[in-house]
């Protein structure tokens, strides 16, 4: 069942086309990603889904809901984890829970049990009366995600939930993610580290340029644009083009970057070996960001 649906979802921004028309549907329980590089449009996209951001063509729904005319009901039922630390320096850690439920009318007493269960939940308990300013990085982030789940939200929606965590923190953050998913959270990321989509989600669409490139499983998307290897290959600078007309020959899916030559196996038999000198040869499983970097590029965004 579909907890939201979108069809021609549009974002513009005067001339500026931040996502152009996307249709996805997200299901109830399930972890969906929305990955791609900086301007992508997964923000503007998130944004309009909880009606932050107004919906400039299209439709979306959650819950049911139109977002246009049920926006107070759509908030209530969603939480929202944003990419910055926007914690009150000035409240305690429980403090900051108890304020932000004033927003959504939660009784004090239910409000003070809501803080408790998801402070114990995000390990935070113990530090209920300390003021942030004084948390680490790590327990800042885990505040956040404490905070937007206050509201005990159908869906909670994850803008870069672990960016500047360190890895144990990080593979913490993903351990209580995959619990509320357990309890039937439906969640909704948004990340560059293809590690963490692939270890979380059920399911993403890479977006650029405001539009949907590929949506599917990880595994599905890796295997219909990458394939189950790769091979590396730096060859020595005299043998270069010899190697990429041995490749061209085999008719092999190859990506030259700079020094670099990436081939694409597509089933597991594995990947010839190229005859040549090389100062490296790496053969190793294909991964969500070789899928990642194929359909965006790698050219940096800013």
């Amino acid at each position: 069942m579909s907890i939201i649906r979108a069809r021609g979802l549009t974002k513009r921004f005067g001339d500026l086309v931040a996502v152009a028309g996307i249709d996805f549907d997200i299901q109830e329980g399930e972890c969906f990603g929305f990955l791609g590089p900086n301007g992508a449009g997964k923000t503007s996209t998130i944004r309009m889904i909880y009606g932050a951001s107004p919906v400039t063509a299209g439709e979306v729904w959650v819950n049911g809901k139109d977002v246009r005319r049920c926006p107070r009901e759509i908030k209530a039922a969603v939480g929202v984890v944003p990419q910055e630390n926007n914690l009150d320096p000035d409240l305690s850690v429980i403090q900051n829970l108890l304020v932000y439920a004033r927003y959504f009318s939660i009784p004090g007493a239910i409000a003070r049990d809501r803080a408790r269960e998801v402070l114990e939940l995000l390990q935070l308990w113990d530090r209920r009366d300390s003021h942030t300013e004084s948390l680490s990085s790590g327990m800042k982030r885990r505040l956040v995600i404490a905070r937007g789940l206050i509201n005990q939200p159908k869906v909670l929606i994850l803008d870069e939930p672990t960016t500047g965590l360190d890895p144990q923190a990080r593979h913490m953050v993903w351990q209580k993610l995959r619990q509320l998913k357990a309890q039937g959270v439906t969640l909704i990321l948004t990340t560059h580290y293809m590690e963490e989509a692939s270890h979380l989600c059920d399911r993403l669409a890479i977006l650029d340029k405001g539009s949907v490139l590929v949506t599917g499983t990880p595994s599905e998307v890796i295997s219909q644009y990458v394939g189950e290897e790769v091979l590396e290959l730096a060859p020595r600078p005299e043998g270069r083009e010899a190697i990429v007309s041995w490749l061209e020959q085999h008719g092999l899916e190859t990506e030259l970057v700079e020094d670099m030559i990436y081939v694409f196996g597509r089933d597991s038999s594995g990947l010839p070996q190229p005859p040549g000198v090389f100062d490296k040869v790496v053969r190793r499983r294909a991964t969500l960001e070789d899928v990642f970097l194929r359909l965006t590029g790698r050219a940096l965004r800013e």
